[in-house]
């Protein structure tokens, strides 16, 4: 579902209104602003159409939209009379947890009154009957969230790639203490957008998953990388896990998982049908199923070949006795659930222990950070 234009009879520019979200006073007022908070939802009325929720947005300042990550074309912010409150009231559907930001001019702006931030420039948004996301910390408030940074792990990997060529920096980070290892591709995301290495030790530290060692692999070119070709897996083999190894940090090979997300979560999956060797357990969510050589540049890539090059290799039947896959979407990525669902049943056939779940949420890491942590436990027989 897409969010309707902002609603004019829930949002008509009177006080009555915003008071039914709790902020009272005029608009504008150093009263409401000092109420304002997060995004607040309220039920969508049967003149609304159904099902679903109405969500206030607030912005302080200058003419701004509200940039929605892959759910939703921009929202404009309509302005309350010649005060400085702009607003719009976004129509979300039933269970969605959504990244935004405010895009004012050039600008792109995390939400000030919304504690929970995806680094600098990003905010996250849930209706309230998204499912609660345990681990995750909030990582900023306020006006502080544009200036919080997020802690790296200190323990780094010089990499210098003659299969991929270039010099990347990885980081390591023994979780618990340290143990088999986690492979988080997109690197980069977890570490400055989303706080992995908290969730994981809180994960670790309530018994939820065992110790592990977590990987970062940052990403040069996530198109060339990604693809089902094997340079990227024979790098991670044959230069970067020995780089790992000579940290001197825990870190079980043997028990390798892979996470990845949208081309990530293909690659993965490459890898575990042409690496089974190094390749046993992955933790997939919103895979890019869709792909097939080319794909990327046509109009519509997803409008090809359900499940896409990865389902072609399926059905030449492998021996998937020996791997263990977690697959998860969104549920309201409508166009990626039957190239996701292919792949899901093709790999149980093949003979892999599957687990198939769904994310409150599109294409979004957001949306994924649960099942993440999920996941990984769960490849690793924890849960």
């Amino acid at each position: 579902m897409r969010p309707t234009d902002p609603v004019s009879g829930h949002g008509a520019g009177t006080q009555h209104d915003f008071a039914a979200y709790g902020l009272p006073g005029e608009p504008g007022t150093d009263a409401f602003w000092a109420a304002a908070g997060a995004p607040v939802s309220l039920p969508a009325s049967e003149a609304e159409n159904g099902d679903g929720w109405v969500t206030l947005f607030l912005w302080r300042g200058s003419p701004a939209r509200i940039g929605f990550e892959s759910w939703s074309e921009p929202v404009p912010l309509r302005r309350w009379g010649d005060t400085d409150c702009w607003y719009a009231e976004v129509r979300m559907p039933q269970r969605l947890r959504v990244t935004y930001r405010f895009l004012a001019g050039a600008a792109a702006h995390a939400d000030p009154f919304n504690p929970a931030g995806a680094g600098g420039d990003r905010s996250i948004a849930s209706t309230p009957d998204a499912p609660p996301q345990p681990h995750w910390p909030v990582i900023g408030a306020g006006a502080d969230v544009t200036d919080y940074v997020l802690p790296v792990p200190r323990t780094r990997v010089r990499w210098s790639s003659e299969r991929l060529g270039g010099r990347r920096t990885v980081r390591v980070h023994p979780a618990g203490g340290g143990g088999p290892v986690v492979l988080l591709l997109d690197g980069d995301d977890w570490l400055y957008l989303h706080p992995a290495t908290a969730a994981f030790d809180s994960a670790v530290a309530s018994g939820e998953m065992p110790p592990v060692t977590l990987v970062f692999l940052p990403t040069r070119d996530r198109e060339a990388e990604f693809g089902c070709r094997p340079e990227l897996w024979e790098a991670v083999r044959d230069e970067l896990l020995p780089l790992v190894a000579a940290t001197g940090l825990p870190a079980d090979r043997d028990r390798l998982v892979v996470a990845g997300q949208s081309l990530g979560g293909l690659s993965a999956m490459y890898a575990a049908l042409e690496f089974p060797e190094l390749v046993s357990r992955v933790a997939c969510q919103s895979g890019s199923f869709w792909w097939t050589p080319g794909a990327p540049d046509l109009a519509d890539p997803m409008a090809g070949p359900v499940g896409g090059a990865i389902a072609a290799r399926l059905r030449d039947r492998p021996d998937l006795s020996g791997l263990r896959v977690a697959f998860d979407v969104g549920e309201h990525e409508t166009r990626m659930l039957p190239h996701c669902e292919l792949t899901e049943a093709l790999a149980r056939r093949a003979g892999a222990t599957v687990r198939v779940s769904r994310s409150p949420s599109h294409h979004d890491r957001a949306g994924w950070r649960h099942a993440l942590l999920r996941d990984v436990a769960w490849a690793l027989g924890q849960c």
